[in-house]
């Protein structure tokens, strides 16, 4: 029997569809897990994606895309193939793909965390015959606590910060993990500065409908006095720029699951680090993985070799799968 999906040089792909998951080279037609970078490329002549992701699409990679959405839970049937989405927890939109070929039934998780951050939409896990899991955090030493917590503690930071007079910046991915920032912070009753690259994310999502706090974008003329007390919010690539230093004396935070490793505070030259990720940590990967009840599951980006291995050493069927996706929490959008 010929598999549902496939690992090619060019993505995750379904010979009875004729459609690519999340592919890495321009496909004829893309099924798209999220609107992050690495998992929605330029290029391809066709889109289809959740409803929600249509305006991130259309900011990341144009406006003149052709692509479809597609409700949760929703069949869409492309060849031979059915293929429905369901709730990633990763960012607003973010969902795993399942596909259903004659009977069997995979599914290519995209990026996921378990815990229900408020503005992502709550993860679901999905039965299925294989299972197609991200590692991006798959040690045993990531283990994440609860976001009330480490928001307590970003409240904390930042009451330091306005008692010392510094001004608080904190580095956030701009397309998923600042949105998560601003709505969990928006109690505080906080002005929210940004960045231009959240500025222009956070419009995209203003103007679909979401629920965000509003965000006043920093360009030259903005006086830095209005900021005073106030939050800033910059991507990575701010940190530690001449964009940055010009709000000196300043407090930086990163927020990150990477600052769960003692030593990368310091590293990245931040004053404090909070490891608060948008993918699963150790947990929650073997829950999710136990709960879709698949007799086979492939690893992909991250520690993808020590969960395999973790995983055949309890008598579930795994293998590590090279693939082409990165991690956002390294890296930035041009968004």
């Amino acid at each position: 029997m010929q598999p549902v999906l496939t690992f090619t040089e060019g993505g995750i792909y379904c010979p009875a569809g004729g459609f690519y998951i999340d592919p890495w080279k321009p496909a004829d037609r893309a099924v798209i897990t999220h609107a992050h970078a690495d998992h929605a490329r330029t290029g391809s002549r066709h889109y289809l994606c959740t409803n929600d992701s249509v305006s991130l699409l259309q900011l990341r990679l144009g406006k003149d895309i052709s692509v479809q959405g597609a409700g949760w839970g929703e069949t869409v049937r492309i060849g031979g193939a059915e293929v429905s989405f369901y709730p990633a927890g990763h960012m607003i939109g973010s969902a795993q793909v399942k596909v259903t070929v004659d009977g069997q039934t995979w599914v290519a998780s995209g990026d996921y965390k378990t815990e229900n951050d408020g503005i992502s939409g709550a993860f679901e896990p999905v039965k299925c015959h294989t299972f197609i899991t991200e590692s991006t955090f798959g040690l045993p030493i990531y283990r994440w606590r609860p976001q009330t917590a480490i928001f307590s503690d970003i409240e904390s930071w930042m009451r330091e910060n306005e008692a010392a007079g510094k001004q608080s910046i904190l580095v956030a991915y701009s397309l998923g993990k600042a949105q998560r920032l601003l709505y969990n912070l928006a109690p505080t009753g906080k002005r929210f500065f940004v960045h231009g690259a959240i500025y222009n994310a956070q419009q995209a999502l203003l103007s679909a409908g979401w629920p965000l706090p509003p965000v006043e974008l920093i360009t030259p003329e903005t006086n830095k006095s209005e900021m005073k007390d106030q939050l800033i919010i910059a991507p990575p690539s701010a940190a530690d720029s001449a964009w940055m230093k010009k709000f000196s004396p300043y407090s930086l935070g990163v927020c990150s699951g990477w600052m769960q490793v003692r030593g990368n505070t310091r590293r990245m030259n931040a004053d404090a680090g909070f490891a608060i990720s948008d993918h699963a940590d150790w947990p929650g990967l073997l829950q999710t993985i136990s709960n879709t009840g698949a007799e086979k599951v492939f690893v992909t980006h991250g520690f993808s070799s020590v969960l395999a291995r973790y995983l055949q050493e309890n008598d579930i069927p795994a293998e590590a799968v090279r693939t082409a996706f990165g991690g956002e929490e390294e890296t930035e959008t041009t968004a």
